[in-house]
Parts: structure tokens; sequence; C-alpha cells
């Protein structure tokens, strides 16, 4: 369970973070939606650890990371969340298995078990026969895909996406949806979701409006 108390951000004398409090479930997949300047991106970098919030509390089951210095929160975070982003950002210079191997080897992993991870990861979105290829030979459906198999191969505690569909045709688009779906039916994971994806937000089991940095609706 995720949990955020009184969440406030600044950037200088603007106010983007206006005291959030949120409770996300394990298993949830929930989205973000609002206008752009609302505050998502920003929301969603303090749940995943990559911003602080200038007062409040995330708390990871019970555990108040907001307390972390920078090397115990890049631990946390490189092992309990997952990152999936409107650009894929894999790695040029890496096949689809190195890119995923990557998380992986940065905790600590062997080699060897790293690979049987990402293998296992690739096989699972029926990517195997594309784990050699580097970035400039996938499309672009398969390039988000590699980029989910990154975000799941620590086996994360939640999945963050900041409109991981946007750059996507509808048929991808539509494909990607569904894999979030049929990866909380058979890992049971967690998602949370910013998206301008209107079909999308509608599928999620709960949806979280933000305007003007607060929670304007949180509803079913």
């Amino acid at each position: 369970m995720i949990q955020l108390h009184d969440i406030r951000k600044n950037f200088g004398s603007l106010q983007v973070l206006k005291g959030i409090d949120l409770t996300i479930n394990q298993g949830e997949i929930v989205s973000i939606v609002g206008p752009s300047g609302a505050g998502k991106t920003t929301l969603l970098q303090i749940i995943g650890t990559l911003d602080r919030a200038d007062s409040g509390r995330v708390l990871f089951d019970g555990v108040d990371v907001s307390l972390y210095n920078e090397k115990q929160l890049s631990a946390f975070r490189n092992e309990h969340i997952g990152f999936v982003f409107q650009f894929h950002q894999l790695l040029p210079e890496f096949s689809a298995v190195e890119n995923v191997m990557m998380p992986a080897l940065i905790k600590g992993d062997s080699m060897a078990d790293a690979r049987r991870r990402a293998m296992e990861m690739l096989d699972f979105l029926g990517l195997t026969d594309r784990a050699s290829h580097k970035p400039s030979e996938l499309s672009g459906g398969e390039k988000q895909r590699v980029a989910v198999a990154r975000a799941l191969v620590n086996r994360p505690q939640v999945i963050l996406a900041d409109e991981p569909s946007g750059s996507l045709d509808t048929q991808n688009k539509e494909e990607l949806h569904r894999l979030f779906f049929d990866l909380r039916r058979d890992l049971g994971q967690t998602f949370i979701i910013v998206t301008h994806d209107e079909s999308l937000a509608a599928t999620t089991d709960r949806t979280i409006h933000l305007c003007d940095g607060m929670v304007v609706d949180n509803s079913q």
C-alpha cells in the first residue's frame, strides 16, 4: 500500500501541489488525469522518489521513504518502483535483453540471473524473438513493451507510467493498455498511470482528477 499525506510542492512562488492525500492499494490500477499544469507529473515523480515534496509524507507499506537519504532512495527506487515513460528511454547501443537487464544489474544481481530474469520478462511479453535486437530495429509498440519488461524485471511494488501510450498508434495503444490489466491479473502488479487518454482512464479501477495542484475527484 502507498500512502501520501499532505504532499506540498512549490517551484519558486508557484504552488504546484497543495496538500495531496492519497492511498493506493496493492493490485490497483489507478489513473491520474487533469489539465496541463495540474501537477500530475510532479505528483508521479514524488511518488516515485524522483523528486522530494517540500512537506508531507510518502509511505510504502508504512515506511516513510521521505526520510531516506539520496543513496537509500536510489536503492529503494531501483528495487521497488518500475517506470514507463511516454518515450521508451531505451539505450540505443544495447539490445532489448540488455536494456531489460539494467535494473537487475544495478541492484547487484549476477549477469546470469539478470539475463535469465530479463528473458523471462521478454517471453512473458511476447518478445523472445526480439531479445537480441537493438531499439532501432524494433517497432514503436515493441520498444514500449521492452520498456515495460525493464520496469518489471526487479518485481517492483508499483509501476509508475507517465503518458505510456502517448507516442503509440491506436492498435499499439490498445495492446499496451490490455497488457497492464494482464500484468495485474497474472502478477498482481500495481499501476499508477498519468494519462490524457480518456479511454484508458475509463477502464482503470479508479481515476484521480487533479486540478490546480489539488485532488478534485477520487472516484471509482
